[in-house]
C-alpha cells in the first residue's frame, strides 16, 4: 500500500502537531519512520539521532512531545537514554520502537521511565495509536509484554524464601515436610505461606502452586 493510498487517521484542523524525534542507529529504519509519520496528518519529525548520545542531546535541544526510541544503539543503550533523560525532564514522553524484547530488557526500560513499548514489526496503525496514547500520557504496552512487567514485578515482591516455599510446594511436600528442609518451624512455613498467598491474592497453596507455575514465577526445571 503506497502513502497517497493508505487510510489516514482523522485529525483536528488547527490542533498542535505531535513533535517526535528518532533516535535508532539504523539509517534505513529513520528514512522509513520519517516517511511514514510524514504521511500522517498531525505528526511532525522535528530531528534524527543515530546514537544514544545523540538521542540525549537533541532531546535537550529539541525538546520534542514524543521520543521514538531504538533499545540497543551505540554510545548509549535505550535504557541509559531513557534514565538520562527522565532525570532532566521527568515529563519526558518516550516510546521504544525496537527489534528486540527480551525480559530484562523490557523490564529495565519501562523502570527507567519510558510510557511505551513496540516492536518494529507492528503495522502503521497501531504505531501511530502507540504515539498517540504516549503523547496523551497514557501508557501503551502491549498485553503480552505487561504480563511480562507484572510477573517480573511480583518476583521481585516475592522474598528469596517464599520462592524457596514455593518451589518446596510444588513438589508436593507439606509444611512439616518444607520445616525439616530449612531447619524451621512449622508455624514459620505457614507464616512464609500465608504472606505469598496475599501478596499472589490466591486462596490456597494448590492455586498458589498453579499461578506460579502459570506465571513462570516458579519454572519446572527449578522443580
Amino acid at each position: 500500500m503506497t502513502a497517497a493510498s493508505r487510510p489516514k487517521s482523522v485529525y483536528p484542523l488547527g490542533a498542535k502537531a505531535v513533535r517526535i524525534l528518532v533516535a535508532d542507529d539504523h539509517l534505513v529504519y529513520r528514512i522509513g519512520i520519517r516517511n511514514l509519520l510524514g504521511s500522517e496528518p498531525g505528526f511532525d519529525v522535528v530531528g534524527e539521532a543515530a546514537d544514544g548520545l545523540q538521542a540525549v542531546e537533541l532531546y535537550r535541544k529539541l525538546r520534542p512531545d514524543v521520543l521514538l526510541l531504538d533499545l540497543r544503539m551505540p554510545h548509549k543503550n535505550g535504557v541509559e537514554v531513557v534514565r538520562a533523560i527522565r532525570q532532566e525532564h521527568q515529563t519526558a514522553r518516550i516510546l521504544v520502537v525496537t527489534s528486540y524484547q527480551t525480559e530484562e530488557e523490557v523490564f529495565q526500560v519501562l523502570q527507567a521511565g519510558a510510557q511505551g513499548y513496540v516492536v518494529k514489526d507492528v503495522g502503521r496503525e497501531t504505531l501511530i495509536e502507540a504515539i498517540r496514547a504516549v503523547n496523551a500520557g497514557t501508557r501503551w504496552v502491549p498485553p503480552a509484554i505487561q504480563k511480562q512487567f507484572s510477573d517480573r514485578v511480583l518476583r521481585q515482591e516475592l522474598t528469596a524464601r517464599e520462592i524457596e516455599v514455593l518451589r518446596l510446594l510444588t513438589r508436593g511436600l507439606t509444611n512439616r515436610e518444607i520445616a525439616n528442609v530449612y531447619g524451621i518451624s512449622a508455624n514459620t512455613v505457614k507464616n512464609h505461606l500465608n504472606n505469598l498467598m496475599a501478596k499472589l491474592d490466591v486462596a490456597d497453596r494448590t492455586e498458589a502452586v498453579s499461578f506460579c507455575l502459570a506465571r513462570g514465577i516458579v519454572k519446572p526445571e527449578e522443580i
